[in-house]
């Protein structure tokens, strides 16, 4: 990754080939525009987002599975919307019930919610029409 790159997208899933997978799909897509992050759970993803801000590298969007051991990603995206309220967030999950996603969407500002098995297309477009309609603040 260059670090020139002042923009990021961040996946956060508990399990490695989900990692893999996201990575392999988001790297031809985005990589000349935007740093890639992946966290294997939302504690990491939280330090993530952390270091990333104290560089000066804005994140733009997470994408976060739901059921992780620990604090699941409804919590983890409802503490980065209090911490970070202009990131666009996505839960890309196989398990979310509708009483979680209606709590981030209300605390958070959920974007949307990709469904397990998601195809490439798919999570492409989303994140194409998420990042097309981002506003960076000015105090950025």
């Amino acid at each position: 990754m260059s670090s020139d790159k002042k923009t990021a997208i961040l996946c956060v899933d508990d399990e490695r080939m989900i990692l893999q997978s996201l990575e392999l799909q988001l790297s031809e897509h985005f990589r000349h525009k935007h740093m890639l992050e992946f966290a294997e759970s939302a504690e990491e993803g939280l330090e993530i987002l952390d270091s990333l801000s104290d560089n000066g590298i804005k994140v733009l969007a997470i994408v976060s599975d739901w059921l992780m051991p620990g604090m699941k990603g409804d919590e983890f995206l409802i503490t980065a919307h209090k911490r970070f309220p202009y990131i666009i967030k996505i839960m890309l999950t196989g398990f979310a019930d509708e009483k979680s996603l209606d709590k981030v969407r209300r605390e958070a500002g959920l974007y949307t919610c990709i469904r397990k098995p998601w195809t490439s297309e798919e999570l492409i477009r989303v994140l194409d029409a998420a990042l097309g309609a981002f506003d960076i603040p000015a105090e950025l």
